[in-house]
């Protein structure tokens, strides 16, 4: 029988960029994972107009997934999805990490990212790596029976640089 350490092992990950046939998987993680969840349509678009999306692999399997759009000295982390079986396993923060050294090396200043304020798991990690609450947005995200906030959340960039990690990923 497996020890605890071992059963929450993060298995040898890479992060690399999403690719075309990655869209099947990166979509069923999606649906089971959240009750709003974006289309085929819509990560099959943000490859297509070049925004920054990358997956963390081990082996064949497709553990998370991140996306991020960047203009104009800014970045937008738009999602960010690990998986249930892998979860609190820092998959996560290494997809974050991937995302905030691709926004550096295009001169990114400030990233910017919208949260459920619900999801305590995540704000937990954003506030850990140095992100900082600016406000709200109300009424931003579908909800069950309404709409639910957003906690508006900014890191800089530039100059204040979060310690980075050894994950190895591609750069198209």
């Amino acid at each position: 029988m497996a020890t605890a350490p071992e059963m929450f092992a993060v298995p040898e990950m890479t992060i690399r960029p999403m690719r075309a046939l990655d869209v099947a998987e990166v979509v069923a993680i999606e649906h089971a994972s959240y009750q709003f969840p974006w289309s085929e349509g819509i990560f099959r678009d943000c490859l297509r107009v070049g925004y920054t999306c990358r997956v963390a692999t081990a082996g064949r399997v497709l553990m998370g997934y991140a996306v991020m759009s960047t203009g104009a000295g800014e970045a937008h982390i738009l999602n960010v999805c690990v998986a249930e079986t892998f979860r609190c396993r820092g998959l996560g923060r290494h997809l974050m990490l991937a995302l905030i050294e691709r926004a550096a090396a295009v001169g990114v200043r400030e990233a910017f990212l919208e949260v459920r304020p619900s999801n305590t798991a995540a704000i937990r990690l954003y506030l850990s790596m140095g992100f900082v609450q600016l406000g709200m947005r109300r009424g931003y995200y579908q909800a069950v029976g309404g709409r639910e906030d957003a906690a508006v959340l900014r890191l800089t960039v530039a100059g204040a640089g979060p310690v980075l990690c050894a994950v190895p990923a591609s750069e198209p």
